[in-house]
C-alpha cells in the first residue's frame, strides 16, 4: 500500500512540474524594456518615417543652405551689436537644433582654413575633415550618403565683420578667401544605395 501511495505522489509531482515547465515564459520575455529602450525604438521609428529620397534629400540641403546663409548675413548686419551679443553663428545653432527636431536633419558648422573660435566647431568625422580640405580649395560643395543621411558639406565665406573676430587680432589679413563650413545631413531612405563615396565634389 506504501508503494503505491509513493508511486502516485511522484506521478503527480512529475505532472505538476511538467505543466509548471510547459508554461513558463522565458525570463526575457517577462522583463520590460527600459524607459530608454523603449525611447530609442520611438526615436528610430520617428527618424525612419521622416526619410526621403536622394533626390529630395539633395534639394532640400540646398536649400536649406541658402535659408541658414541668408540668415546669418542678416543677424550679422542687423543684430549683432555691442560686447553682450551673441554670436550669430552661435545663435543659428539654436535654429539648426530648432530644425532638427522637427525634421530630424542636422546642420552644424565647422572650421575649414580658419582656426576654430570653438572646439565644437572643429571637423570631427573622416567626411568633415576631408570637405574641409576640398572647401579649402574653392570647391562650392562636397556630399556623401553615409548612415542613413544624405550629407553635404558647402563653404560660408568670411567677410570683414567675420574676421574681425575668426581672424589673429592685430594682423593684416591675408588675400587668400577664408571660409567655414556647413554641414547639413539629410536622414534617406535605407534602401538607397551609395552611388557618393566620398569624392561627391562639385
Amino acid at each position: 500500500m506504501m508503494t503505491s501511495s509513493l508511486k502516485t505522489v511522484t506521478f503527480m509531482i512529475a505532472t505538476l512540474t511538467a505543466t509548471v515547465v510547459i508554461h513558463a515564459r522565458p525570463p526575457s520575455a517577462e522583463s520590460p524594456k527600459s524607459a530608454e529602450e523603449k525611447r530609442a525604438v520611438e526615436d528610430a521609428k520617428a527618424l525612419d518615417a521622416k526619410r526621403v529620397s536622394l533626390d529630395v534629400a539633395r534639394d532640400r540641403a540646398m536649400l536649406m543652405h541658402d535659408i541658414y546663409d541668408a540668415t546669418l548675413d542678416v543677424m550679422h548686419h542687423r543684430y549683432f551689436r555691442g560686447d553682450r551679443a551673441i554670436v550669430p553663428a552661435r545663435a543659428m545653432e539654436d535654429v539648426f537644433s530648432h530644425i532638427q527636431r522637427k525634421s530630424s536633419t542636422e546642420a552644424r558648422w565647422i572650421s575649414v582654413n580658419l582656426k576654430p573660435m570653438s572646439l565644437d566647431h572643429a571637423p570631427e568625422t573622416r567626411f568633415e575633415k576631408q570637405a574641409a580640405k576640398v572647401l579649402a580649395t574653392g570647391k562650392s560643395e562636397v556630399e556623401i550618403i553615409q548612415d542613413g543621411f544624405y550629407r553635404r558639406a558647402t563653404p560660408i565665406q568670411l567677410t570683414g565683420e567675420c574676421l574681425s573676430c575668426h581672424g589673429v587680432l592685430f594682423r593684416q589679413p591675408s588675400e587668400t578667401p577664408k571660409f567655414a563650413g556647413l554641414v547639413i545631413s539629410v536622414p534617406v531612405h535605407r534602401n538607397i544605395e551609395k552611388p557618393l563615396d566620398g569624392t561627391g565634389v562639385r
